[in-house]
Parts: structure tokens; sequence; C-alpha cells
């Protein structure tokens, strides 16, 4: 058993590849569980090689979930943190806050072109910590 803490600084909505610190981490044979400690931020394995998939996810969970100060989003109590934190609470409940990977041999169980994201949900910066459990 292994375990360990990934920290990862964001800048804004969108999502943050951390692949190669995890990696650089993982060793053996098991099961790597990732579990993020926020609930504004989500989890998440996706395609790494075309950055327009990234750009069309962050896009479509905004149009799905628009801010707080959109008309549509009008049935909102919890707005005193700014138009974007409720929206960011909903988008985590909707998407996963934790991750199971194999890990065989010393190496990431992922396909070919996957890769391990942070997908931050705010628009302020943040510093997200990422918890890792190797089993």
């Amino acid at each position: 058993m292994k375990q360990t803490r990934f920290t990862i600084e964001t800048w804004g909505a969108g999502l943050f590849e951390f692949t190669p610190e995890v990696a650089q981490w993982v060793e053996g044979s098991g099961l790597l569980t990732l579990f993020i400690r926020h609930t504004s931020a989500s989890l998440l394995i996706q395609e790494n090689a075309d950055p327009e998939v990234q750009t069309d996810l962050r896009a479509f969970f905004e149009r799905l979930v628009p801010p707080s100060d959109d008309p549509a989003m009008a049935y909102l109590t919890h707005t005193y943190e700014g138009p974007d934190d409720m929206p960011a609470h909903i988008k985590a409940a909707l998407l996963p806050v934790s991750l199971s990977i194999p890990v065989i041999d010393g190496r990431l169980g992922l396909g070919r072109w996957q890769g391990i994201y942070l997908f931050e949900h705010r628009r302020a910066a943040h510093r997200r910590e990422v918890l890792a459990h190797l089993a």
C-alpha cells in the first residue's frame, strides 16, 4: 500500500492534466484510487491528444449548467459565493470525484490517448488536492 497527495494549481475553469505526475509516482501492480478533496471540481479520464476535446467539454458543461446570474438559473438560492459557485457544485455532483485505475508493472493501465484531469469548475485560480491510494 502506498499513499500520497497531489497538489494541482488551476488558473480558472478548465481541464488540468496531471497524468505525468501520477505516472511518475506509481510502482508495482495494483489498483490506484484518486480522490479530489473539493466540492467544486471533479476528476476525469479523457482524451489527451487533441486539446479541442477539453475546449468542447468545458463549453458543453458551461451550457448545461450556466452561471447563477443567467436567467435560466434564477431558481438557485446559494448565490452569495459568486455566480460560478453553485453551478460548480452542480457540475461536481454530475461528474466523478474519484477514479480507479489499474497499475500493471509500474505503469498506469490507461489507453493510448487517455489522460487524468482535474476539471476545475470555478473561474478563479485554486490550489486543489487529490489524494492517491495504491493498493
